[in-house]
């Protein structure tokens, strides 16, 4: 029964690894951390604009960008919990980061991987160049990045 035990505790600690935040050591190190965050979310939003000009039709359909696109949400979207994973709460810094980030971390990485899935998807459908689908295809991305803000931005 030990055995048994422990290695279910063991399995639990390497799958909930990334659901895991570290505390921030000082306030440069908060600072740097928000810094980053604060980029790799201005990359999202470069790479979204695009396609949102292209599914209010304000851009014309390029299943080429969209493709490009996707990918780049992909990675980035890949590296969120990576990025968040500092807790800067303890200090007093710059950012519009919700404190519930961190106290439900596995929430968060979860809806990262939202996005992640959402721009995969993006990509099958340029890929498949169905124009009867992108706009639906750019919403479904749009719709994780607005679930992330409406939860865990602050105004």
């Amino acid at each position: 029964m030990r055995k048994t035990l422990s290695a279910i505790a063991i399995l639990a600690t390497l799958f909930t690894g990334t659901a895991i935040s570290k505390e921030a050591s000082s306030e440069k190190q908060a600072k740097t951390s928000a810094e980053f965050r604060q980029a790799l979310l201005q990359l999202v939003r470069s790479n979204m604009g695009p396609l949102g000009g292209m599914a209010k039709g304000q851009i014309p359909y390029d299943a080429d960008a969209m493709q490009k696109y996707g990918l780049r949400i992909e990675q980035l979207g890949m590296m969120m919990p990576d990025y968040f994973e500092t807790d800067t709460r303890k200090f007093s810094i710059k950012t519009e980061a919700a404190d519930d980030i961190w106290e439900n971390m596995a929430d968060f990485n979860a809806k990262a991987q939202d996005m992640v899935d959402a721009a995969k998807s993006l990509q099958s459908v340029a890929a498949a160049g169905d124009e009867a689908k992108f706009r639906a295809a750019i919403g479904s991305v749009g719709s994780t990045c607005k679930a992330c803000h409406d939860k865990y931005k602050t105004d």
